[in-house]
């Protein structure tokens, strides 16, 4: 009666995390008897009763082999939930870095906005401060215009037109000053 175990350790291509954990333990005697008693199909014949050193012995293998089995379904439990934690910390693991990556983009989206208000801002103030200067070179180039191309004062006047002569009435504003010029001009007559 003998045990085979066997542990090894190597990568699939297939798996994620690259790590892969195999354990097979084989009971080289009990599959050899099974093999045998299908063959063979036939009743055992009735056996003598045992001596009481032998029924000893046998209740403590069979002790020792439910012990062997007890542990055996022990480690292949503990395996399966070896695995089973491995795979939900994977996906925990998923699940954070999904969760970090939106928050990431989020805070970069956040932070876009800001900078381009802010620049909508500045370029708003720099725009009205612009419009302000223009507005104020319009009025002084308006006024200087004015200034030169106006004359000092204004002339107002009327003329009186008969056959022999031209009478003319002007007023000539300047500032506070007014002058008034009365003329009658006499015209050449021929014969």
């Amino acid at each position: 009666m003998g045990i085979r175990c066997c542990v090894s350790n190597r990568c699939r291509k297939g798996e994620k995390d690259g790590r892969f954990c195999q354990i097979v333990i084989e009971d080289i005697d009990e599959t050899t008897l099974f093999k045998h008693m299908e063959l063979e199909k036939k009743p055992p014949p009735p056996k003598p009763k045992p001596p009481v050193d032998k029924v000893l012995a046998a209740k403590k293998i069979q002790a020792w082999w439910r012990g062997t089995l007890v542990r055996r379904t022990l480690l292949h439990a503990a395996l399966r939930a070896l695995i089973i934690q491995c795979w939900w910390r994977q996906v925990l693991a998923r699940l954070l870095a999904k969760r970090r990556r939106a928050a990431l983009e989020l805070c970069a989206r956040q932070q876009w906005a800001a900078v381009r208000l802010q620049s909508w801002v500045r370029m708003w103030r720099v725009r009205r401060r612009y419009c302000r200067l223009l507005n104020a070179v319009r009025i002084i180039q308006v006024y200087w215009r004015w200034r030169s191309c106006n004359p000092r004062g204004f002339i107002q006047g009327s003329y009186e037109l008969t056959a022999s002569q031209l009478s003319l009435k002007l007023d000539i504003f300047q500032g506070s000053q007014i002058c008034r010029i009365t003329d009658c001009i006499p015209f050449p007559i021929k014969n």
